[in-house]
């Protein structure tokens, strides 16, 4: 490893170092996110009409869109100490394999039981929770990790935790649903029978794999049904990503500390939790105009929603019971194919992502699952990390944006986001390694057909 004897491999920030409020981006958007409406009249949706949903200081965060810095409680601020600061790595090792002038970096979030960076956001939800003094929360999980950060989370609080598991993964991870067991949770595979939409999806889509849109619906219907209880959700929504900004904010605190600015920042696309923490404070230097950034969001090729999706108000569930969100979308019916990163299986983009795309501050991209596996492999084969497959979509356009260095010899410097560990994914890259992992891609015909199912909203 050829070191550069000015910049460790690893970079933390000292515990006076971490940050002490949240960023929201909003507050710098010239265009601010279009509200959330209410499926029945189609007007914004007010704070009161919310909190039968979600708890009370978490509608605040979720409508506020002009106080720039949220102070984090103490107390969430302890419990982040124990699993942050997160490290900031310079990838020497990778960069010497490909053999690009290019500098690489990347934040990494799996030094946690959940192997990922929902803890952040879960911290703060079951916290607040607890604060209004309610019983427990219901929530869905794609892959896991969020099911996994948030059984923590409540067992740490002392809060009952209802998981609705999108049955693919439930299937193919049965030790993450062990390890949420593990913390206390009660995890049902959705689409269930447990819940009147459950059985009205089962019907409509027999032996159907679910989706997220799915597993939303039916935590969503849980949560209203049972005294004392609120619906917590992992990505998506504004609160989450003003929760994950301390990501961003610890990388670019770090790079401070380097005299170091990067030239292009990477993130896995799925709801959009990670990559709207990741470039949080990035991205409000590129509005204030005291910087610039190439921001690439990358997405699975089998769900699209930013390359292929519409921007436009859709319902952010399969079972249309949740407010409508204007997002990129491909339809909240669309149940993508099974592939690998359940965590990049939502059929809409968070409503924040949405408008910063939209509106060109930000590029997106999609790549293949088996070529997400390969840089998945390359990666870990180097770095000695296993990484998640939703954090080897950002690998992969983090190795095309390397090898594109190594051609014109600029010495771009990029950072990207580890969201995560691998480890409970093993029957994935044991397909992958058999040769049994395929790529599937929706037809044009397969996206017009789950996109003319959008409301009629006069905007």
């Amino acid at each position: 490893m050829k070191q550069d004897k000015n910049i460790p491999y690893k970079v933390y920030l000292t515990e006076e170092e971490l940050p002490k409020a949240w960023y929201n981006v909003r507050a710098d958007m010239k265009n601010k996110p279009a509200p959330l409406l209410n499926p029945g009249t189609g007007k914004p949706l007010k704070a009161e009409e919310l909190s039968p949903i979600f708890c009370d200081e978490l509608i605040k965060q979720e409508l506020d869109d002009d106080t720039a810095y949220i102070e984090i409680p103490q107390e969430i601020r302890d419990c982040y100490k124990m699993f942050r600061p997160s490290p900031l790595v310079r990838a020497y090792f990778l960069e010497e394999a490909l053999g690009t002038p290019a500098k690489i970096y990347y934040k990494f979030e799996g030094n946690n039981t959940s192997g990922s960076h929902k803890l952040n956001s879960a911290m703060a939800q079951a916290y607040y929770a607890k604060k209004q003094g309610l019983k427990g929360v219901t929530t869905e999980t794609g892959a896991g990790q969020w099911g996994t950060a948030l059984s923590m989370a409540c067992s740490f609080f002392g809060l009952d935790c209802k998981v609705y598991m999108v049955k693919v993964s439930y299937e193919q991870k049965p030790f993450r649903r062990e390890v949420m067991r593990t913390y206390g949770a009660s995890v049902t595979p959705s689409p269930s029978t447990e819940t009147e939409i459950g059985k009205k999806i089962l019907a409509e889509f027999p032996g159907t794999t679910g989706s997220l849109g799915c597993a939303i619906s039916e935590a969503v219907e849980a949560a209203t049904k049972q005294e004392g209880y609120r619906y917590v959700l992992g990505s998506v929504l504004n609160q989450v990503l003003l929760h994950q900004s301390i990501i961003g904010l610890e990388a670019k605190a770090a790079f401070d500390k380097l005299g170091v600015k990067p030239d292009i920042i990477i993130g896995c696309a799925g709801g959009g939790s990670n990559l709207g923490g990741l470039i949080s404070p990035f991205m409000g230097e590129k509005l204030r105009g005291e910087a610039d950034y190439r921001i690439i969001a990358v997405e699975p090729a089998s769900c699209p929603s930013l390359t292929r999706g519409k921007f436009a108000y859709d319902f952010c569930d399969t079972g249309k019971v949740c407010p409508l969100a204007k997002m990129y979308t491909l339809g909240s019916g669309f149940i993508p194919a099974p592939n690998h990163a359940g965590g990049l299986r939502y059929h809409g983009m968070s409503s924040i992502l949405s408008q910063l795309y939209h509106d060109g501050y930000m590029e997106a991209t999609s790549v293949c699952q088996t070529d997400v596996f390969k840089a998945a492999e390359q990666f870990a084969r180097v770095e000695g990390i296993l990484p998640a497959p939703e954090s080897s979509h950002a690998i992969k356009a983090a190795i095309d944006e390397a090898l594109k260095c190594k051609e014109t010899g600029e010495e771009k410097t990029i950072l990207f986001g580890l969201t995560g560990t691998g480890y409970f994914d093993m029957v994935a890259y044991e397909k992958f390694h058999n040769g049994e992992m395929t790529d599937y891609i929706p037809t044009d015909e397969e996206l017009a057909a789950s996109l003319a199912g959008l409301p009629a909203v006069a905007e």
